[in-house]
Order: structure tokens, then sequence, then C-alpha cells
């Protein structure tokens, strides 16, 4: 079974895939879904680096720049 945490007001998510032992985080921005593999295995790095990504990545947005 898949372990899922959402982070940001559940505006991002943290989820580790059955049999892989590093976390993934995934979003919805710019009419896209987003993902990216935190390649942490411990889930308190993992929210860390995705609270920077997901932050980098609004900031790429609301400056126009492509996001994908």
């Amino acid at each position: 079974m898949t372990e899922k945490h959402s982070i940001l007001g559940a505006k991002v998510h943290v989820y580790q895939r059955e049999n892989s032992p590093v976390w993934q985080c995934s979003t919805y921005l710019a009419r896209n879904n987003q993902r990216v593999n935190t390649k942490e295995k411990n889930l308190s790095k993992a929210k860390d680096s995705t609270e920077d990504w997901y932050l980098e990545l609004r900031g790429k947005n609301a400056r126009g720049e492509h996001v994908n």
C-alpha cells in the first residue's frame, strides 16, 4: 500500500510507492500535475525538500516561467 501525506494545506502531497525506499511528491499547478522524486528516504527530510520544490515552482509560475 502507498503511504501518503498532505502538506501546505493539502496543496502538495508526499507519497511513497510500494517497494520504493524514497519519497515522491506532487501538486497541481499551472494547469498541470507536477511530480518529482525527492530522493529522500526520511519522511521529514522529504517534506522539507518538497516544500522548497513547491515554493520554487510557485515562484517560477508567478514570474511567468515554464514550470513543467
